[in-house]
């Protein structure tokens, strides 16, 4: 029933195995692609389009549904929705790999579908699924230039030593994740981040992952032999006479709207002239005498070629660009940051037309995003994203959910700043950073590294370094070729290449590289690595004359986060019950609390005030009292020797009748009531009983007075203190005396005992206890010794 075909290999430290013939044997291609665990299942298929068009209608979808780990899907309908970044990132990697080698006029449409099945979480999926996508192509019968297959490559540092298609925890010790794309003698796309890596270490890494294809390439080409489908040989329309005739009537015209440096005036004049030709193109060739007709969609695709190829005969004739810049010149750059007064930092970052408004604001970890990904759910601390909105490059069009670029862009940028943020127990914050794209000429995702760093340094996050990001062009023709820099967007249309590189001036964090022709030589992207340094230099210096490092505090306005460690085991006091404590200090403060298992209490709140109102009310708390600590106290019971006070977050202690003021009181009643606001110093600790003044403090400050802190600390140097109301002096006297009861002492002519403190019939410490001893018929209010 099944024509099985099968071939296999070992690549690396795993096998991989290519299968058609069983499944999905309707598709123009099909291919069962397993790498280690991970399986996915690629499939193409073609069509004529509906209607004539004048560019390749391919789609790539990469799918990743739950049950390839064996899950379920999160959420009320358990049934996956719209695709997430990573398989929106995943199919852009496919498509900029395999887009460059379908053939020149090939307009049909192709789907590719790359199910992932099965996935270990050793085995990339990307390598996986690219390998598929090109077998499928390969048997599909589409025609397609050769065979693309795609590596991840790690690098360990400290070794010196480069990783080929490492899994996702031994990806965790390398400064370098990058992805490349390439045949059997070029590089076709790069997608990269890492810490800060040397060029020559970073074109290291695209030739030894480059090497690594080879071996898979072999493969697919025996894989397509056995198969017996070759490529249909495509035959383009000739449409060349068209060309020239466009070009010996208008190349003047065009050549001055293309020397024009301010693109809305050039992008009007352009557009003008294409609306003419088209105008006087369409009747010439429809006339009925004609033998050779053409369409519209063949004026169009005539005109684009004349148009490419003035603008690259014209960079390589007089060396000179569309702006008149050299080819590594960099366009005049503007820069302010705060710019936006109530954002926690801003900055716009302006290089000639393209310009970046960029915007931070910070959170507290509950403003992370959770990820549900197969590799396990993640929190994401870091967010970047770009917007690029029509009135950017002066289009009407509605407003839309973000697309595949925009999520692109987005990350790309976010891999160049990510390396040098600080550590999250440095600055524990939620990082938002928004890029909004009001102008766009061509670069606006290194526009968005730019601004990114200035508006983080801006709004006080503590990066590594500054960033700065370049995208580099080529204009290649036969073995010759002109890297341009900080390419203009009709020199990225028009040329072969788009090799954007961001970095610090140590080294550079991302790259991504896409191409217009059927891949680059080593030779090209090293003369480009070097040329980009170069760039990204200039604009460092250029960002560092108006900011060279973080501010050293974040803005008034931004909320203030602290962390403090506790006890696990007060952890449940710091809660209460019902969690009874913690509400009450959110209510009091304001302020957001999380509470770690490790003990990690992290506070937020909109001002340091109310940071540290929430840090005093739980250290109240989990704190020990100690002699000499002054506290805030509520008064909970009055006594005729003194009062009770609850402090450090519903402990107890007492204030005898001669702590409370200097002078003589009598009633204890006269001074102070329930429910009071006291502020109480510790003048003795007993393993259950705390001895507290209200004299030696100041109860406006909460300082202790002058001289009695020094006699307190003083008296605590023994194992058996008393603190005198009067004077504050201090008698010492040994455990046994004091055991056997056999001296008493007096102060403010009256003895007291810790006896008479468990005696008395209170709330205090477990139980009512009566504080009073009769001596001679009279209640005497006894003082507590403490040990």
């Amino acid at each position: 029933m099944f024509n099985l075909i099968r071939k296999s290999t070992e690549w690396g430290d795993k096998t991989l195995v290519l299968e058609t013939g069983k499944i999905a044997r309707q598709a123009n291609g099909a291919v069962v692609v397993t790498y280690g665990g991970t399986t996915v299942l690629s499939t193409v298929v073609t069509g004529k389009t509906k209607e004539p068009v004048d560019f390749l209608p391919l789609t790539v979808q990469f799918v990743a549904k739950s049950y390839a780990v064996g899950k379920i899907p999160g959420g009320f309908l358990k049934r996956e929705g719209k695709p997430s970044d990573r398989e929106t990132l995943i199919s852009r990697l496919i498509d900029r790999s395999i887009r460059p080698l379908f053939p020149l006029g090939f307009y049909d449409e192709v789907s590719i579908v790359c199910n992932l099945l099965s996935y270990d979480t050793v085995a990339p999926p990307e390598v996986t699924a690219l390998i598929g996508a090109t077998a499928a192509l390969a048997i599909s019968g589409v025609p397609f230039n050769g065979i693309v297959v795609g590596a991840r490559v790690g690098y360990l540092l400290s070794e010196d030593k480069y990783l080929l298609n490492a899994s996702a925890d031994e990806m965790l010790s390398s400064s370098l994740d990058l992805f490349l794309s390439g045949n059997e003698d070029s590089v076709l796309m790069v997608e990269s981040e890492a810490s800060e890596l040397s060029e020559a270490q970073m074109l290291g890494a695209i030739s030894f992952g480059h090497q690594n294809c080879q071996e898979v390439i072999k493969l697919i080409e025996e894989f397509r032999e056995e198969n017996g489908v070759m490529p249909i040989e495509f035959i383009p329309h000739d449409i060349t006479s068209l060309v020239d005739d466009i070009a010996s009537s208008y190349k003047e015209s065009f050549s001055v709207a293309y020397s024009n440096i301010v693109k809305k005036e050039r992008a009007l004049e352009l557009e003008k002239l294409r609306e003419q030709v088209l105008s006087d193109m369409l009747p010439k060739y429809q006339a009925d005498s004609l033998e050779c007709k053409y369409t519209s969609q063949d004026i169009i695709s005539a005109l684009k070629n004349f148009e490419r190829s003035l603008v690259r005969s014209k960079i390589v004739e007089t060396s000179s660009r569309i702006d008149g810049r050299s080819f590594n010149g960099i366009r005049d750059i503007e820069i302010e940051i705060d710019v936006l007064p109530k954002a926690h930092g801003s900055a716009l970052f302006t290089r000639g037309n393209t310009q970046a408004l960029v915007v931070t604001a910070l959170g507290t970890p509950q403003d992370e995003q959770i990820v549900d990904d197969l590799d396990g759910d993640r929190r994401e601390s870091f967010l970047l994203h770009y917007n690029f909105p029509p009135y950017a490059v002066g289009e009407s069009a509605a407003l839309r959910a973000p697309g595949r670029r925009e999520i692109g862009h987005g990350k790309l940028a976010w891999k160049a700043i990510h390396y040098v943020l600080p550590e999250k127990s440095d600055f524990p914050y939620t990082i938002r950073v928004v890029s909004e794209i009001t102008e766009s000429d061509g670069s606006s995702s290194m526009a968005t590294v730019c601004g990114a760093s200035l508006a983080l340094m801006d709004t006080g996050v503590p990066i590594k370094a500054p960033v700065a990001g370049i995208a580099m062009g080529l204009i290649k023709e036969g073995d010759q070729f002109i890297i341009l820099s900080d390419i203009l967007g009709d020199e990225d249309h028009l040329g072969d290449m788009d090799f954007k590189v961001a970095g610090t001036s140590l080294g550079i964090t991302a790259l991504q590289m896409d191409m217009k022709i059927s891949g680059i030589s080593i030779e090209v992207i090293e003369r480009s690595l070097l040329q980009a340094k170069d760039g990204r230099m200039h604009i460092l210096d250029k960002m560092n004359l108006v900011i060279q490092e973080s501010r050293e505090c974040i803005k008034n306005h931004a909320p203030r986060i602290e962390s403090i460690f506790i006890n696990k085991d007060k952890i449940r006091n710091v809660i209460g019950s019902g969690g009874k404590n913690i509400r009450e200090i959110c209510e009091k403060t304001g302020a957001r609390i999380e509470i770690m298992q490790d003990g990690t209490v992290m506070i937020y709140a909109i001002n340091n005030d109310a940071v540290e109102h929430a840090k005093n009310m739980i250290m109240d708390i989990v704190s020990e009292p100690e002699i000499g600590k002054v506290f805030d106290g509520t008064v909970v019971e009055i006594v005729k020797f003194g009062a009770f006070v609850s402090f450090l977050g519903g402990r107890r202690g007492l204030i005898h009748i001669s702590e409370i003021k200097n002078e003589h009181i009598n009633a204890v009643s006269s001074v102070i009531s329930v429910n009071d606001k006291v502020k109480v110093l510790v003048i003795g600790i007993d393993r259950e009983y705390v001895q507290l003044s209200m004299r030696r403090v100041d109860q406006e400050t909460g300082e202790p007075i002058d001289g009695e802190l020094y006699n307190i600390r003083k008296g605590s140097d023994s194992d058996d203190s008393f603190l005198s109301s009067g004077g504050g002096s201090v008698r010492h006297g040994s455990e046994k005396k004091r055991r056997s009861g056999s001296r008493s002492r007096r102060s403010s002519g009256s003895n007291y005992h810790r006896e008479d403190l468990m005696s008395h019939n209170s709330n205090f410490s477990g139980g009512n206890r009566s504080f009073n001893d009769s001596r001679n018929g009279n209640e005497i209010p006894r003082k507590p010794r403490f040990f």
